[in-house]
């Protein structure tokens, strides 16, 4: 690590404590222009920072380190970790169940998608600073998501026959070996499972380690699995996150999007918007023109979730929607496919399609992608505009209404469920 002060040496100690640090080789050696340290966009999305926690919190985590405190400061840094919303947009909701079970490496939020967290893949090549499943990696095993046992998720599957596509996510799935993905994957190609129709892994592997798909010991017999999903009819979406240009950069990734792409999957991306990273419209731009080059298709433009060190990485809605339509009308139609600013909360998947004014207010344009009620996507909605509001739960309804269309006539549970839609 180069050019690191003693300030920037202490940030990482401190800030540490709380939210996960790991970096790599490839990381530290070929994204991050250490002549740039700390402004460096793919340092700050890898290494701890001292404005990522409050003046306040940092300040007595670094007494109590200083003091060698350290029941204090075990206890202070949960405290810490606990403020920062750890399970964001009721993750907590979406467990399901199985034969009585509860299936704690699952979710099912969405009537076609189920998500499954692998346990070998609950780790990431290296991790990023803003990410809002930052409790897998931080010893806080009671909010963490993660399952071995193959035949749960295929027993489950087998039951619910309106499930389409299957989601492989994390951490990243892909630190796991291949043999072990084959395991949850090659059951899910064969007739019994003929309603399944895609496969997708979500990973930030093509950036922080592009070399799983091109040397690692495993790395054909991984291209071999994805040829599988191909040949047996079924999808492969692989869904990668691109946080900035720079990490499409390398000769590494590349050749490992070639290879993945030689397989039959396609890949689309994905990132949040994230202040000091990435919040200009000009970097987005060059970014989606790059992965139309590279045959990457742009999936979905992110708010960050409203976890972990938000507040460093926040912008506010509107601005959001200024950078990404400014981005948008930057590029060819072809890289029109990406869809945002997009909110994942509690009830869904909320965009935003505008500010504007309507019937002398001033008000933010909405409507839901994807939702637990499928009944209600694509129907606009309207938000009283807040300068200031960074997400959903900021957001009170416009024209006088004391709740939003979706919290209405019992459409949604207490949990944000919708009474026709309980997947368990």
């Amino acid at each position: 690590m180069q050019n690191l002060s003693e300030e920037e040496g202490e940030a990482i100690g401190v800030v540490g404590q709380v939210l996960p640090f790991k970096a790599n080789n490839y990381v530290v050696e070929q994204l991050i222009d250490w002549n740039n340290v700390p402004k460096d966009p793919i340092y700050t999305l890898t290494f701890p920072r001292k404005e990522m926690l409050t003046k306040a919190n940092y300040k007595e985590i670094k007494r109590l380190i200083d003091s060698n405190d350290e029941a204090g400061l075990k206890q202070k840094v949960y405290d810490v970790r606990m403020s920062l919303n750890p399970n964001p947009a009721g993750q907590e909701t979406n467990v399901p169940m199985v034969d009585g079970i509860k299936l704690h490496g699952m979710q099912h939020k969405y009537r076609e998608t189920v998500l499954f967290f692998p346990s070998q893949g609950q780790t990431c090549h290296a991790y990023c600073t803003f990410c809002f499943r930052w409790p897998q990696f931080s010893g806080m095993n009671e909010l963490k998501f993660a399952m071995k046992e193959a035949d749960l998720l295929h027993r489950y599957l087998l039951k619910h026959r309106g499930v389409t596509d299957v989601l492989f996510t994390g951490g990243d799935p892909l630190t796991a070996k291949t043999s072990i993905m084959a395991r949850y994957i090659e059951p899910l190609l064969t007739k019994e499972f003929d309603h399944i129709k895609n496969i997708r892994i979500g990973s930030k592997t093509l950036s922080y380690w592009p070399y799983r798909f091109i040397t690692d010991k495993d790395a054909d017999d991984l291209m071999v699995l994805f040829e599988k999903v191909k040949k047996a009819g079924k999808h492969l979406a692989f869904q990668a996150h691109f946080n900035h240009p720079v990490e499409l950069s390398t000769d590494a990734v590349k050749k490992a999007i070639s290879r993945i792409q030689n397989t039959g999957a396609q890949i689309r991306t994905q990132s949040p918007l994230l202040r000091h990273i990435n919040d200009d419209h000009k970097v987005w731009a060059e970014m989606w023109k790059e992965q139309v080059a590279q045959g990457l298709i742009p999936y979905y433009m992110f708010v960050a979730r409203d976890t972990g060190s938000k507040e460093f990485f926040d912008v506010p809605l509107e601005k959001a929607w200024n950078i990404f339509r400014k981005a948008y009308r930057s590029v060819s139609g072809i890289a029109r496919t990406v869809r945002g600013p997009s909110m994942s909360a509690n009830p869904g998947k909320v965009q935003i399609l505008g500010v504007n004014e309507v019937q002398g207010e001033k008000v933010f344009v909405l409507r839901f992608i994807q939702c637990r009620n499928p009944d209600l996507i694509d129907i606009p909605f309207f938000a009283k505009y807040d300068k200031k509001a960074t997400w959903l739960d900021e957001l009170v309804p416009a024209f006088g209404e004391k709740e939003f269309f979706y919290e209405k006539d019992n459409l949604m549970d207490k949990n944000g469920r919708d009474s026709d839609f309980i997947w368990e």
